[in-house]
């Protein structure tokens, strides 16, 4: 007799865990310090960082989207490139052209709610489980390095020209975090939209915590060097994608097949 069945596609991103969120989180602090280290330990300046780093990105990307499933360190590698190219990228915009701050998290926000309505309007879903081909792929990292760059410069905003310092901000970016978290659990509110709530506060979480380990400690930080930061924590960051089990992530697909009884 024939019989409806649920058909699933693989995804080209890492299911959703709370493995995720810490080698996330990882990844945005050492995405902060390690462009502090290129922009302004090595002296190389914002312009020039944010051209490296955005090379880097594109050969990531690329590499990306041309696999044919999903690769942990490759899919980490990507995101890594876009913390690093939105740090530079961020300061790039916020400092050396003037933007400031605050101008500079807002435009950043229009611009990932204009990707993500593009993506809606091209798939009708912004879901990350759906990241299965090169458009959606594209969409996909388009919003992510949108996002990261937001990360920068909200992180900055709120630790330079609010009185929240850096640990103040992290703390406040944390507490949100948590409530998002419990709204997941708790409610039945879009996990997509909690998703993506989730991972742009990630960055300024990252940003934060960066920014309190590597500043002077006349602001606020324990003035340790960048580039020992940077090294560490890429130690850390590939500890945990070696360490920690990952599997790409799935989701149903319009399908039907039949068998006999």
């Amino acid at each position: 007799m024939p019989e409806d069945r649920m058909v699933t596609e693989t995804s080209k991103v890492p299911e959703i865990t709370l493995a995720f969120w810490t080698i996330k989180i990882v990844a945005t602090t050492l995405g902060e310090v390690g462009g502090n280290a290129v922009t302004l330990t090595l002296g190389l300046g914002y312009l020039v960082g944010t051209l490296i780093f955005a090379t880097c990105l594109v050969v990531a990307v690329a590499a990306q989207i041309r696999a044919r499933r999903f690769h942990p360190y490759l899919y980490w590698a990507v995101i890594t490139a876009t913390t690093l190219a939105g740090t530079t990228l961020a300061d790039f915009f916020d400092r050396s052209l003037g933007i400031g701050y605050l101008g500079g998290s807002l435009t950043l926000f229009a611009l990932v709610l204009a990707s993500l309505g593009l993506w809606y309007r091209s798939e009708g879903t912004v879901a990350v489980e759906t990241v299965a081909n090169p458009r959606v792929e594209g969409f996909y990292w388009l919003t992510i390095t949108v996002s990261q760059t937001l990360g920068t410069a909200l992180g900055d905003w709120m630790a330079d020209d609010t009185p929240l310092g850096y640990n103040g901000s992290a703390l406040l970016i944390g507490g949100v975090l948590a409530v998002i978290a419990v709204l997941y659990v708790r409610t039945t509110v879009s996990r997509t939209a909690l998703f993506w709530a989730a991972f742009i506060l990630t960055r300024p979480l990252g940003a934060t915590v960066a920014n309190s380990l590597d500043k002077p400690a006349a602001q606020g930080g324990l003035a340790l060097s960048d580039l020992t930061i940077s090294a560490v924590l890429a130690a850390v960051m590939v500890a945990c994608v070696l360490l920690v089990p990952q599997r790409a992530g799935r989701h149903p697909v319009a399908g039907a097949g039949s068998s006999r009884a």
